[in-house]
């Protein structure tokens, strides 16, 4: 349970760097990050590098004892980089350029940019690579951000067409796969082939998931490149990216292979992605000054899965940001609670942004663990009593990572590009029915790890897949092999890899565990609204219903009230043939969870527990004070059983 903090010492006097440095460390602070946009100070002119103040910066932090993150600059190449070479500024799906003037403006497709940015990271990583205190390495920042992937540049469709030449082989075979005799779509030949946009209606939706699918893998390619640079001059050092929440524009997973990350690290801001996220407006104002209970425990657990078990919190919100389209003060006691929230879902670190607030440039309105004046700001309040708490408590020293919880919920980063690419009604939203269905289990006071359709599922008792386009005979298998219980949600087997309708019918391959089919799907406006019952539960189904007709071996355990299945179950199958309003997912997963064997326990409003090693962690989010679910011999290590909003306590049982 370690604190860090981002600081940027090229944006201060030299004469605050050992101040500073000395401050961090009496605060708690055990590592920093830094140097991720500073190409400007390091390369003022192209080949000429001037790395003293580099030098004196990590001397001055490394010689007070801290830890150091470097982070390669290549989210923000200098003026004259772009003067030189117009041509890596990446281009708008409407055709135009991203201009200079702020960040991320270049195209992973590049070839000149990439060959620049391996230019800056060699010669960081030959200069830094084995100083004792640089124990990791970030590449470039929050990858995809500000909608500059994709990028329909001349480069990206060179490289998309090479791309597309190795998945194919041939141009024969692509116009069979794309379906392209509709609407006389043949290609004969792959350069003959466009990216798809400035269409008149919409484009071949397999055309548009194959680019997503490519723009994917050249995100992860650019961080590949960095990252054989950094295992060859770093070989010790632990190598990251910070990842953003609620972030899909490329496959995370795939990203994480072949040893490409040592830590999966992100980026925390509750209460902005509160304020961001497709959440109901009643629940953004609930929690204004809280954040979402499940908003930042969501990508804790993802993060976690893509990292293999370790995970960073590389920026954590401190106080108000600048940059959601509300930015509320957080309420008292919050900055603390989300330190715990993340070390209790295990994070080994978790990093503050940003050491001091700015007053000046694009984040000046963005707060800091000091005021401009380097004053502690109530978030570095926080922190501070945060720290002395940790360093006082010997079980916190003692912790170790997490145990594989006993239910998964299954996120799949290309269900929700076909998703977006064909939502078929204005309220789907792919991402918005995994969290609703993973809010349902933690307010039924379960651990939850989230995981892909590919990992290995067979010691889970309870898997949760909301919704799976592509259902292949694999995870079918895992299926047949296991004893688990499984729920499986709308649209889940409607679509093959080729983005078409199985010859089967949806659900595609589940029909082997689950014999039914899917007949037809409608999207439903709100004055839409099929009711149906569940274990005494009553509600609607929203956004999204399937009409399906099962087999006489499938049970209906629940029909709408004009008389279509809602639930069929086989086996230890079950499948929800709409998107249900939140208290039915909830109802159809505390009826899974007890078939499974698995305690719930339905938590007061706003409060959620973690489990980690022998301690459990509650977290008050709610405006209401509540008493925590512990029992009546538990021994406290941290705070009360008795907690108001913003408070967290941990106990041991007994």
């Amino acid at each position: 349970m370690q604190l860090g903090v981002c600081y940027y010492p090229e944006q201060w006097p030299r004469t605050m760097w050992a101040d500073d440095a000395k401050r961090m460390v009496e605060l708690g602070i055990t590592h920093v990050r830094i140097a991720e946009f500073a190409w400007s100070r390091m390369e003022p002119r192209a080949g000429e590098f001037v790395w003293e103040w580099l030098d004196e910066a990590v001397a001055t932090l490394a010689n007070a004892g801290l830890k150091l993150v470097l982070g390669t600059p290549t989210a923000s190449p200098p003026k004259w980089l772009i003067d030189a070479h117009p041509d890596v500024l990446p281009v708008r799906a409407d055709g135009t350029r991203w201009n200079f003037g702020s960040r991320r403006h270049y195209d992973v497709c590049s070839e000149i940019y990439r060959r620049e940015c391996l230019r800056i990271v060699s010669a960081m990583a030959e200069r830094y690579g084995r100083h004792a205190s640089i124990i990791a390495w970030q590449t470039d920042n929050e990858l995809g951000c500000h909608e500059t992937v994709p990028s329909y540049s001349p480069a990206a469709l060179a490289r998309f067409h090479a791309w597309l030449r190795r998945r194919y082989e041939t141009v024969d075979a692509l116009n069979r796969e794309w379906g392209n005799v509709f609407w006389s779509m043949e290609y004969a030949s792959f350069e003959a082939i466009e990216l798809p946009n400035l269409t008149p209606t919409d484009a071949n939706p397999i055309h548009l998931l194959d680019f997503r699918r490519f723009m994917s893998d050249e995100v992860a390619s650019f961080h590949r490149e960095q990252v054989d640079v950094l295992r060859r001059y770093a070989p010790t050092a632990d190598v990251l990216h910070n990842f953003m929440g609620f972030f899909t524009t490329f496959d995370h997973y795939r990203f994480a292979e072949n040893n490409s990350l040592d830590v999966a690290a992100w980026d925390s801001y509750p209460i902005a992605r509160t304020e961001s996220i497709a959440l109901p407006e009643e629940q953004k104002a609930r929690y204004a000054r809280t954040a979402h209970p499940d908003v930042s425990a969501f990508d804790h657990d993802r993060y976690r899965a893509i990292g293999r078990g370790r995970f960073w919190v590389m920026e954590q919100q401190a106080g108000p940001v600048n940059w959601a389209p509300w930015n509320p003060v957080p309420a008292k006691g919050m900055v603390r609670l989300w330190a715990y929230e993340a070390f209790a879902h295990g994070a080994e670190l978790v990093s503050y942004f940003r050491w001091r607030q700015c007053p000046y440039a694009q984040e000046q309105m963005h707060s800091g663990l000091n005021l401009p004046n380097n004053e502690l700001s109530p978030g570095g309040l926080e922190v501070q009593q945060a720290a002395r708490e940790i360093a006082s408590i010997p079980e916190f020293a003692r912790l170790d990572a997490p145990t594989q919880a006993a239910t998964a919920v299954v996120f799949d980063y290309e269900t929700q590009w076909m998703f977006e690419i064909q939502r078929h009604g204005k309220g789907f939203d792919y991402q918005a029915l995994v969290f609703d269905y993973y809010e349902s289990l933690r307010e039924l006071g379960l651990d939850v790890d989230i995981v892909s359709s590919k990992a290995d599922l067979s010691s889970y008792r309870l898997v949760v897949v909301p919704s799976l386009a592509v259902i292949d005979d694999a995870l079918v298998a895992q299926v047949e092999r296991g004893s688990a219980q499984w729920v499986f949600g709308p649209r889940s087997g409607s679509k093959t890899e080729a983005f078409a309708i199985p010859q089967q019918l949806p659900p595609g391959a589940l029909q082997r565990v689950l014999p039914m089919q899917v007949l037809e799907v409608e999207s439903l406006r709100a004055s839409l609204a099929p009711a149906v019952s569940i274990d005494g539960v009553d509600g609607i189904a929203m956004h999204w219903r399937e009409h399906v007709r099962a087999n006489s071996e499938t049970r209906v355990d629940a029909q709408f009230a004009d008389t279509w299945p809602a639930i069929l179950t086989h086996g230890r199958v079950r499948y929800v043939a709409a998107w249900l309003s939140h208290a039915l997912h909830r109802a159809v997963l505390q009826r899974a969870a007890q078939e499974a064997g698995i305690a719930t326990q339905l938590l007061p409003e706003g409060l959620r527990i973690r489990r980690r090693a022998d301690l459990t962690f509650a977290f008050n989010f709610g405006a209401q004070q509540v008493q925590v679910p512990a029992p009546a011999n538990a021994t406290f290590v941290l705070g009360q059983p008795q907690l108001r909003t913003g408070d967290v306590c941990a106990w041991k049982d007994a």
